[in-house]
C-alpha cells in the first residue's frame, strides 16, 4: 500500500492543500521524541524538495533543538476529511532564525511579508523521500476553524513578554539540548 516518491508532485502538492494540520517528528540518537501538531497556513511548498512553516512560539522549542544536534525531521500529513491518506515527508532541516536576513527573504517572498503574532523561527526541510500510505485507520473529522488562543496569548504578552518567555522556555529543550535560537548569527 505505500509508496515512495523522490519528490512532491501535482497530486501530492494539491493533497497537503487541502489539509488543515500536519506533524512534525523529529529526535536524537538520545532524546526524546518529539511530535507536535502545526496549522498548515504556515506551510509553504518551496520547490517539489523543500518545504518551509514560520513557527511560532511555543511552552518548548524541541524540534529546533534537535534539528541543531541531528538534523533529522519528518513532516506528516494524514486526510481526515476526504479520501483516506497519509503522506509523509523525510529528510533533513534547519532552523532560519527570526532575526537573519534569509528568514527576511522567505517571509518576504513565501509569505507576503507578514508574519504571525509569536513567529519565532522558520523551519526549513530538505526532502530526501516522500511517502503515501493507506490512512484506512484515520478517523473523520470535521472542521470547524483555526484555534485563535495562540494569538491571544501571543498578543496579551507583548514583544518584550515573548522575548523572556523564549528565553527561559525556548532556548534549550527539554533534554538539555540547545535550541540555538539566542546565538550570534
Amino acid at each position: 500500500m505505500a509508496k515512495q516518491f523522490e519528490s512532491i508532485n501535482a497530486r501530492l502538492k494539491d493533497f497537503i492543500g487541502r489539509q488543515h494540520i500536519f506533524f512534525t517528528a523529529s529526535a536524537t540518537v538520545s532524546s526524546r521524541v518529539n511530535i507536535s501538531p502545526r496549522e498548515t497556513g504556515c506551510l509553504r511548498l518551496i520547490d517539489a524538495n523543500s518545504v518551509v512553516y514560520l513557527d511560532r512560539t511555543g511552552s518548548g522549542n524541541e524540534t529546533a533543538a534537535h534539528l541543531r544536534a541531528d538534523g533529522r525531521l519528518t513532516m506528516m500529513f494524514c486526510a481526515v476529511a476526504g479520501p483516506p491518506m497519509i503522506l509523509r515527508l523525510y529528510g533533513r532541516g534547519r532552523a532560519i532564525h527570526r532575526d537573519s536576513s534569509e528568514y527576511e527573504s522567505i517571509l518576504a517572498s513565501h509569505y507576503d511579508g507578514l508574519e504571525p503574532s509569536g513567529a519565532r523561527q522558520i523551519i526549513w526541510l530538505d526532502i530526501d523521500l516522500v511517502q503515501t500510505s493507506c490512512g484506512f485507520g484515520v478517523p473523520l473529522f470535521d472542521y470547524k476553524a483555526e484555534r485563535t488562543s495562540l494569538d491571544q496569548w501571543t498578543e496579551a504578552k507583548g514583544p518584550g513578554g515573548l522575548e523572556i518567555y523564549r528565553r527561559e522556555k525556548n532556548t534549550y529543550s527539554m533534554d538539555g539540548l540547545p535550541s540555538g535560537m539566542f546565538d550570534e548569527h
